[in-house]
């Protein structure tokens, strides 16, 4: 299916290509969702300033914890452009299995492949805010024994984040980058709930 709002192309227009460079590590061509954005200059100077900061280290969670937020929004959401993104850039260095990011993708946090509390409540908190758009009193006590307000607010922010990317780029329809994963490929074997 073709994408509904076709993305800028190489040469980059005079305006855009210094914020398409400024968006991706050093000579890396930018992906599909940026050169979408690129339609909008505005709107891509405000989303490289908001975006910077979730990706960067200023971000309190730390790489793993934005990961499974991050991946485990974009697979709730069907938005298997964001989700194989990240699963094939950040997942490696998050540290995350092929059973972790199956159960993220498919899976639960009660999977056995999430030995640690704070991975399970991260994946519970995210799965709490995309159903219920809340997190019930119980749940927020275990996420802040876990996190402290800082991180609780950045985690709010990053899931809020990641649903509007994921509307992004499924409703304009992005077709994946070059080589990503799929959904399929991590279908199975899902970690087992114990």
């Amino acid at each position: 299916m073709a994408a509904r709002i076709p993305s800028v192309t190489a040469p980059y227009p005079p305006d855009v290509a210094p914020i398409l460079r400024r968006m991706m590590p050093a000579g890396e061509e930018p992906i599909a969702l940026f050169r979408t954005y690129a339609r909008n200059r505005s709107l891509t100077e405000a989303l490289h300033s908001w975006g910077s900061y979730q990706l960067s280290r200023q971000l309190s969670l730390a790489l793993r914890d934005r990961e499974i937020v991050i991946d485990r929004t974009c697979a709730l959401c069907g938005c298997e452009y964001e989700w194989s993104v990240h699963v094939a850039r950040f997942a490696p260095r998050a540290g995350l299995t092929a059973a972790q990011i199956s159960s993220l993708t498919h899976g639960a946090g009660e999977d056995a492949c999430w030995t640690t509390e704070r991975d399970r409540v991260l994946i519970e908190a995210t799965d709490a805010l995309h159903t219920h758009h809340d997190i019930d009193d119980a749940l927020w006590e275990r996420l802040a024994a876990e996190c402290n307000p800082e991180q609780l607010l950045d985690l709010l922010m990053l899931c809020g984040w990641y649903h509007a990317i994921s509307f992004t780029a499924c409703a304009t329809r992005l077709p994946l980058e070059p080589g990503s994963p799929r959904f399929v490929t991590f279908s199975a074997p899902a970690c087992p709930t114990p």
